[in-house]
Parts: C-alpha cells; structure tokens; sequence
C-alpha cells in the first residue's frame, strides 16, 4: 500500500510510517478482505449502514471499509451512522465533526433509549442486553429508511470469542455472533467484517490514526460485567499459552455435528452399520473414530 496523499482515502491520511504500523495496517486489510470473501458479504451495487459507536473497532471498521472501497475492492455503498442513545456526558459533536473532515456520508440519529433502560432495567442490574435490543431495532429501522440491504457492525474476533464463552458458562448453548446472519423479519443482513481482526489490532490501529476515541463506559453499567469476566479468563489463556485465542477462534470454523451431542445437527438414531463386512469370528477390535 502506499502513502501518498492522492492515492488513500482521507482516513488515512497521517498514517504512521513505520514498518510496524504498514504491517498492522495490512494484516487488519487482509483480515477483513477474507471474511468478507470467506462469508460471501458482497452484493454488487448494495448499500451498508456501518455503525459507529465513537470506540475503536468502530474507527477500524469504517477506514478499511473505506480502504477496500478507494481500491474498488468493495463495490458497495457506504453510509456511516451514529446513533446517540442519550448516555449522560456523551460528546454528541466529535464523531459528526470528525465524519466532515473525513468526507464521509454519514447520518446521525439522536433516540434517548437510556432513559428507557434506566427507567426498565432494576437497581443493580446491568443496562447492555436491553440497551442493545433498543440499539439494534433503532438502526434496522435507520437502515430500511436509508434504502440500505445490510448493517454492518464491528464486533471482533475477541467479541465472537467472549460471546461464544457467555453461552457457554451462562447459556447452556454453543452459540456465538455469526460474522453474517438475516434479522429476524427477514429484511436486512447484519455483518461483522473485524471477524478475524484481533481486538489488540483494532487498539494499535485506532491509536496509531489518533482517532477521537469515545469511551464506552459513560452510561457507568460496566462495572462486573460477565463479558468482563471471560475477558480475564481468556487473557490468562493468552498469557500462559500465546496465541490460544486463535486455536479457539480456529475451531469455531471447524466444527463437526457428529462429535457433539445435539441430535438436531446430527442423526445418531439413524446411524446403521454395514453388517455384512462383519466377520463375526475375528477376535479383532473395531477400531473406533
């Protein structure tokens, strides 16, 4: 890639020059260029609504996004939206004024949905689950209005990860975010391009752009989280065995019916065995797979 200020698009612009930052930059664009390919993403001429929250992932998301499309590798348009759910002390003017510098088309939509949590979710209780569910029908509704197919989100591969887990301890399922799925009328595909973009590449990457970084804790319900406790879990796993978050995330990608214990993905009633090539006076043992 080069840096010459006519051949990038502005939210590259200042980039880092060294060696390090180029590598990160690459391995991020690579990334997403391969779960875009990998879970078929692209409809020619289609609209994305990409979300951004002002955090990190969200800066990554929309400048590779916006990288592949200056390339012509993403033949798609791209509409950028905030949605400020009226969190107290969010800085309602830094991501507007920082979509104009960048030239980015963009909608902001203002929906006071913390009051509504606040007014529903218990004293104790953490706001996230019905804060989403409030977030996410806000923007299908932004999306159809816009005329766009898709809305695209940027969870990471350590946000599938910590999800996968959660329903796992406190679940009871093996389930995580699909780096593609269809909403529930049927309408709109919802996407997840970071899938194999590591949360620490989306933290060097955003930093390094010196992006204006909303933090993501100003409603004050962050506090004991159980995605905060996987977290920890999973950074131990990382720190006594670099690279175990990878071989997990590997085997969400590898997955075999037959070797679990759910009868709806696998029927083990109807397995038969070919008693004909049974030679009933071997003492051999079968062999078991």
């Amino acid at each position: 890639m080069l840096d010459d200020a006519d051949d990038i698009h502005p939210l590259f612009y200042g980039a880092p020059k060294t060696t390090e930052f180029k590598k990160l930059r690459k391995r991020i664009v690579q990334n997403v260029r391969e779960a875009i390919e990998q879970y078929g993403m692209i409809e020619r001429d289609s609209r994305w609504l990409v979300c951004l929250s002002g955090g990190k992932d969200s800066y990554t998301l929309l400048a590779v996004l916006y990288e592949l499309k200056w390339r012509g590798l993403l033949p798609v348009d791209l509409l950028a939206c905030n949605l400020d759910q009226g969190q107290p002390g969010f800085p309602a003017t830094v991501l507007p004024d920082f979509l104009e510098k960048m030239g980015v088309p963009h909608r902001i939509e203002y929906q006071d949905t913390y009051s509504i949590v606040v007014d529903k979710v218990p004293q104790g209780r953490t706001y996230c689950a019905l804060c989403s569910r409030l977030r996410r029908g806000n923007l299908y509704r932004i999306a159809r209005e816009e005329g766009c197919s898709a809305v695209v989100l940027g969870h990471h591969r350590d946000d599938i990860l910590e999800t996968f887990f959660m329903n796992l301890f406190h679940g009871g399922r093996l389930a995580t975010m699909p780096p593609k799925l269809v909403n529930e009328d049927g309408d709109l595909f919802v996407y997840r391009p970071l899938a194999h973009v590591a949360e620490a590449d989306c933290e060097k990457f955003a930093k390094g752009m010196n992006y204006p970084i909303i933090p993501c804790d100003l409603c004050g319900s962050q506090d004991g989280l159980q995605r905060q406790q996987v977290k920890a879990i999973l950074d131990g796993w990382e720190k006594n065995s670099p690279g175990r978050r990878q071989v997990i995330f590997r085997a969400l990608t590898n997955a075999r019916p037959s070797h679990l214990l759910d009868e709806k993905l696998f029927d083990f009633a109807g397995l038969s065995i070919n008693r004909g090539e049974i030679d009933e006076n071997s003492d051999e043992i079968p062999k078991l797979r």
